[in-house]
């Protein structure tokens, strides 16, 4: 082994619905970096009205349909470094940088492709995963630090919204916001359609005195949308401690002002939020609809996303049964965005340590 060789790259073949769940699973295990090449984006581009880029039908062709996600991970000596999952003996520290308070163990890379394997087979469960195919290389430092970089660029994600990745310093013309944000940290970088669809409705309906709850905020992206855009009061929680610990880095980056906590919805602060959104997965939504109008003031409004089309019935019909009312429908190849108003039957919890 060469002795700047430092890293190991995990390549996973999927499709599109699970790219995003699949990325946030290597992110748990503690990626130093994970990118993701999607065929449609190139597609969409070639393909916007006015658009300069060319591609002849042989590039076309060569794209396929799989979506590649690459996650970089440390070498030491034989083995790899993850981060530690529950239960997982050999224990120790990290490094100084973003995760350097999350314990790690060394692992084999047999091992470790096992284990992501498992992980794929559970996401299955609720998702199409396509192809699977994990394979892995030897990355070199050099390499690794320009390489997992390439394929982002500024992802233009309302009229006015702007995610931009932290080494594409970009120039804000009147009216654009600009939200600079890593990719490849935790679960949401705008490139989704589930995040996407939920920072165009933000964009449309936030108004400056709403107090505003994300809840699985993965990387904040929405959160700090919010606070941008200037609602008075903006809170985000997620249960992933890794997730808080990039968000807490982006909101800071970003210089927005946004609450942070670990936890789950029990552990919001306020029960008078006037929106709550929650991008997460469908058979979350459904669990918590009943526990969501007790965080929510009268007449407020809940938007969940996460939802694929196979399941939005399913979840539609537990809202419109809880009471909600559908305020608008949005979909984006085959994600759901629901935005609901909290029914007038349903009551909010009256807790004294809450505002």
């Amino acid at each position: 082994m060469v002795s700047d060789v430092k890293w190991v790259s995990f390549s996973v073949k999927t499709s599109r619905e699970a790219s995003d769940a699949i990325s946030d699973m290597l992110i748990g295990f503690g990626a130093n970096g994970v990118s993701v090449s999607d065929p449609k984006d190139i597609l969409d581009i070639i393909g916007e009205p006015g658009s300069l880029v060319y591609a002849d039908d042989e590039f076309l062709s060569s794209l396929g349909s799989d979506v590649v996600i690459n996650a970089y991970f440390p070498v030491s000596g034989k083995h790899i470094r993850i981060a530690k999952q529950s239960g997982n003996p050999g224990c120790v520290t990290l490094g100084d940088d973003l995760y350097s308070s999350i314990p790690e163990i060394k692992i084999s890379i047999a091992e470790f492709t096992d284990r992501i394997s498992d992980q794929i087979l559970r996401i299955k469960e609720f998702l199409p995963v396509g192809k699977a195919e994990i394979s892995w290389e030897i990355v070199r430092e050099k390499d690794w630090e320009e390489n997992w970089k390439k394929d982002y660029k500024p992802i233009h994600i309302s009229d006015r919204i702007t995610i931009c990745p932290s080494w594409e310093k970009a120039s804000a013309v009147q009216g654009e916001m600009i939200v600079y944000l890593d990719p490849g940290s935790a679960f949401g970088t705008g490139s989704h359609e589930t995040t996407a669809m939920c920072s165009e409705i933000i964009d449309g309906i936030l108004r400056a005195n709403d107090r505003i709850l994300d809840l699985g905020c993965g990387s904040g992206i929405l959160a700090i949308i919010a606070s941008k855009i200037g609602a008075e009061w903006v809170e985000a929680i997620d249960i992933d401690p890794t997730a808080v610990a990039v968000a807490r880095k982006n909101i800071s980056d970003n210089g927005a002002g946004v609450i942070l906590n670990e936890g789950v919805l029990s552990d919001a602060t306020r029960n008078d939020y006037s929106l709550i959104i929650a991008n997460i997965i469908a058979n979350v939504l459904i669990d918590l609809r009943d526990d969501f109008p007790k965080f929510m003031c009268e007449n407020g409004r809940l938007l969940i996303s996460g939802i694929i089309d196979i399941q939005k019935e399913r979840v539609l019909n537990a809202y419109n049964d809880a009471g909600y009312e559908l305020l608008r429908s949005v979909h984006k190849g085959d994600w759901y965005s629901f935005l609901f108003r909290k029914g007038p039957g349903q009551k909010r919890e009256q807790h004294p340590d809450r505002p």
